[in-house]
């Protein structure tokens, strides 16, 4: 059944293997930099398993920036973190980590019509 943008735009919690998929890290990364980074902190639900909502996909994003394209150790990008104020500076990075979980998302969503539609698209059928 489809979902509406209306039913997209409510989600509130991903699991890790959505965020791993928007994000394009693998899940024992995120598992790692929870230990590493305090500041993110996905919530539990019940069963133990992790929630992320928008936030903590959005700090992810930051992390891998300062990680992977500013080449940060992660002890100086765990400072760095801890350092940001609001600055113009900030502002840009958590403009740029919501573009890029918004860009994951629709990734995302591209890659779930794909499986639902393999036929139409090359793959098999």
């Amino acid at each position: 059944m489809a979902r509406t943008k209306a039913q997209k735009e409510e989600k509130l919690y991903y699991s890790i293997s959505e965020v791993a998929r928007i994000t394009r890290l693998e899940p024992y990364v995120l598992r790692f930099w929870e230990k590493e980074f305090p500041m993110l902190k996905p919530r539990k639900n019940r069963g133990g398993n992790r929630i992320y909502q928008k936030a903590d996909i959005e700090l992810v994003n930051q992390i891998k920036q300062l990680l992977y394209k500013e080449n940060f150790t992660i002890e100086g990008a765990r400072n760095r973190l801890r350092k940001i104020k609001a600055t113009p500076d900030k502002v840009g990075r958590e403009e740029q980590a919501k573009v890029k979980t918004i860009l994951g998302m629709i990734r995302k969503d591209i890659e779930d019509i794909l499986k639902l539609f393999p036929c139409l698209f090359g793959f098999g059928g």
